[in-house]
């Protein structure tokens, strides 16, 4: 072990960020929220990264895109997605759907 074996380390390719690598994890990333967006009127059962919710239906699509992508651009792409479902939600323009989600909090201020 010399010299050369840490210098070739950091010189080595990562071939998940090459082109190929990078298109096939865009697929699957695509397919993913497709299938997110085509279920999404089903109660969202499994959590993922950043606490984004997802439909039981979706598993398979989520494990492929967690196969093909690095796991810090899973949570990069799961953190775009909530952020633009979330600037969504704020710019609809049904009433009810406009503003902050609020959940229910337990009280426990007693008069």
């Amino acid at each position: 072990m010399g010299w050369w074996t840490k210098r070739e380390e950091a010189e080595a390719v990562h071939l998940d960020v090459l082109s190929k690598a990078r298109n096939a994890c865009y697929k699957a990333r695509d397919a993913f929220y497709a299938c997110v967006e085509k279920e999404s009127s089903k109660n969202p059962t499994e959590i993922a990264s950043v606490g984004l919710l997802y439909p039981a239906q979706c598993k398979q699509f989520r494990a492929n895109f967690e196969k093909q992508c690095r796991p810090t651009w899973v949570k990069h792409f799961d953190r775009q997605y909530c952020a633009k479902k979330r600037l969504q939600r704020l710019l609809d323009s049904d009433d009810q759907k406009k503003g902050p989600i609020s959940l229910p909090q337990p009280s426990t201020f007693k008069p």
